[in-house]
C-alpha cells in the first residue's frame, strides 16, 4: 500500500521555525521527485518546494525562498521541508507528493498556523 504521511505542522508565533517531515512507504522513494505544496483556507493549492529525482535539485517558491529548505533521507524514505522566518501568510495545509512520470501520490496534509 502506498502511503505518504506529514507531521511536524503546528501553532508557531510569526518568526517561528517548523520542520515538516513526509515518511513515504509502498513505492520506490528513490524514482520519485518530491514536492510539498501548501493550501490557505480560500485559495488554491499552490508548489512550495520540490526536488527532483535524478539530480536532487531544487526548486523553491519565490515566497518561501531563502527561509525554507527542503531534504530527502533516502535511507529513511523520508523528505523533510524545514520553514524558517515563518510568517502569518505561511498558514496552510501542507501536503507532500511524490511523483513519478504519471503518477502522483499525495499525502493527507499537515496543519501550519503562524500567529501574529
Amino acid at each position: 500500500e502506498v502511503q505518504l504521511v506529514e507531521s511536524g505542522g503546528g501553532l508557531v508565533q510569526a518568526g517561528g521555525s517548523l520542520r515538516l517531515s513526509c515518511a513515504a512507504s509502498g513505492f520506490v522513494f528513490d524514482d520519485y521527485a518530491i514536492g510539498w505544496f501548501r493550501q490557505a483556507p480560500g485559495k488554491e493549492r499552490e508548489g512550495v518546494s520540490y526536488i527532483s529525482s535524478s539530480d536532487r535539485s531544487t526548486y523553491y517558491a519565490d515566497s518561501v525562498k531563502g527561509r525554507f529548505t527542503i531534504s530527502t533521507d533516502n535511507r529513511k524514505n523520508t523528505a523533510y521541508l524545514q520553514m524558517n522566518s515563518l510568517a502569518p501568510e505561511d498558514t496552510a495545509v501542507y501536503y507532500c507528493n511524490a511523483r513519478w512520470g504519471l503518477i502522483i501520490y499525495w499525502g493527507q496534509g499537515t496543519q501550519v498556523t503562524v500567529s501574529s
